[in-house]
């Protein structure tokens, strides 16, 4: 870990208020800039940010994760990318217990303040899911995604930085809204360009690879650049998967994270949205800019 992304970790890892976000991009604008690159602030509607690093629009390749981080939620986010029903069946069951805890609030509020008391306390409930406080823990989601953006970008050689562009997308655990105001924006991006999303990389052994439809073409590519080691087992999905992250609003994405494994072999991530979010391997990110750089070399 270098002294930069080690800053990130310890003094910016949570990154929900404007304000934080605002004292975050004040002290990695200068960091990029001092390191060759030229970097953006760019806003769109919703108080999004993006922060756009070298120039995307004639980029190759276009390497992006998320910066803004979650609220604490009392249940951890269930991802399961190669089992789609039970990622849909426990999306289902937290919807459940979210409206459940919601509505005992709701009759609680009534018997004591009447229907105003009932109206508050319910959107009080689900309001807190959007503007409750901050996760303290946000590791993997997703500073290890932005530790591997800003590493790459460091650690780019200098014959390469042509091919390559950076974004820190905002707003995604809003609804993707930083990724989409993007893609609205540069519709030559969304349609053409490479983009390789890095989204919770830093807990689990097992590296998985989501390719869109257009992007599966590159499959070969990938498995060239990220050899499996003794850090990380690669494996490449192009169908029959979820993951739902930015690399979704570009017709080139590609889903990168990393994932534990159950002794049957279910892939899984469990940590994310909670206080349980501390798991940080850096040999993760390490890997990770390694092939990033060999992609670059081969595009």
């Amino acid at each position: 870990m270098t002294p930069i992304t080690k800053t990130i970790l310890t003094e910016y890892e949570v990154r929900k208020t404007a304000r934080q976000k605002q004292a975050f991009r004040r002290w990695l604008i200068p960091v990029l800039q001092e390191n060759g690159w030229s970097v953006r602030a760019e806003q769109s509607a919703f108080g999004v940010c993006n922060l756009v690093i070298g120039d995307p629009d004639t980029a190759k390749v276009i390497y992006t994760a998320h910066y803004d981080t979650c609220v604490r939620l009392p249940f951890p986010n269930l991802i399961t990318p190669k089992s789609p029903a039970l990622y849909v069946l426990y999306q289902i069951l937290l919807t459940l217990a979210i409206l459940l805890i919601a509505g005992a609030a709701a009759c609680l509020g009534g018997l004591l303040l009447g229907d105003f008391g009932r109206l508050l306390c319910l959107y009080g409930i689900l309001g807190l899911l959007y503007f409750g406080p901050a996760n303290p823990h946000n590791a993997n989601d997703n500073t290890s995604g932005v530790n591997t953006v800003v590493e790459l970008a460091l650690s780019m050689p200098p014959e390469l930085r042509e091919k390559c562009a950076f974004i820190l997308f905002d707003q995604e655990e809003a609804g993707l809204l930083g990724s989409s105001a993007f893609a609205k924006k540069h519709k030559h991006v969304k349609k053409n360009t490479l983009l390789v999303n890095m989204d919770c990389v830093s807990d689990g052994e097992t590296m998985i690879f989501c390719f869109r439809k257009d992007s599966r073409s590159a499959v070969d590519r990938f498995r060239a650049a990220f050899p499996a080691d003794s850090r990380i087992r690669p494996e490449f999905l192009t169908k029959g998967y979820v993951y739902p992250s930015d690399q979704v609003a570009f017709n080139w994405g590609v889903g990168v994270s990393a994932m534990r494994s159950t002794k049957s072999g279910i892939l899984y991530m469990n940590r994310i949205h909670t206080k349980n979010d501390t798991v940080y391997r850096e040999e993760n990110i390490a890997w990770l800019v390694e092939g990033c750089i060999r992609l670059a070399e081969e595009i």
